[in-house]
């Protein structure tokens, strides 16, 4: 392991906001994905950088549904830390649930990234009931600022417990 990267996974259900976060934290990312009734869809991967306190941060971003189950497990290989991207505007469905129980299982270090809160009915509040005990953070993923914090603050945590 190269203590000067850093390796965290984003987990999420469908259209829960990874790529997008992905995406607002490094403009220049990469994805692999797929059109699909709702838009496009990640089938693979994505993949961005950053740079937080003098170490360099990749992210990768997992698909959102359950029969990429093979992917999740191959890029969350050697992971440092995992963010869960919840959708606080339609609340935590049974594949969140899932992926938030597998991930507190693993042992590494986890946030959860309580995206779409700044859009009517968004209900915060009550996904942090839900997953009582989770590091929330409440984020826009379409907004550079909100995303770019909540990942320094969970890269210092990291960081703490090294």
């Amino acid at each position: 392991m190269d203590p000067s990267r850093l390796k965290i996974v984003v987990f999420g259900s469908f259209h829960a906001g990874k790529s997008t976060f992905i995406q607002a934290i490094d403009h220049g990312s990469r994805h692999v994905d797929a059109e699909c009734a709702d838009g496009t869809t990640t089938i693979a991967l994505d993949f961005g950088k950053a740079e937080i306190d003098g170490r360099l941060v990749h992210l990768y971003g997992t698909p959102g549904q359950e029969r990429f189950e093979f992917v999740r497990q191959i890029i969350s290989n050697g992971m440092d830390g995992a963010i869960l991207m919840v959708d606080c505007s339609c609340g935590i469905d049974e594949f969140t649930r899932h992926l938030y129980q597998q991930l507190m299982d693993s042992g590494v270090p986890l946030s959860v990234m309580l995206n779409k809160c700044d859009l009517t009915g968004a209900c915060p509040a009550l996904v942090r009931q839900e997953l009582d005990g989770a590091v929330t953070y409440e984020i826009s993923a379409r907004d550079h600022g909100s995303s770019r914090e909540a990942l320094e603050r969970f890269v210092g945590t990291i960081e703490k417990n090294r």
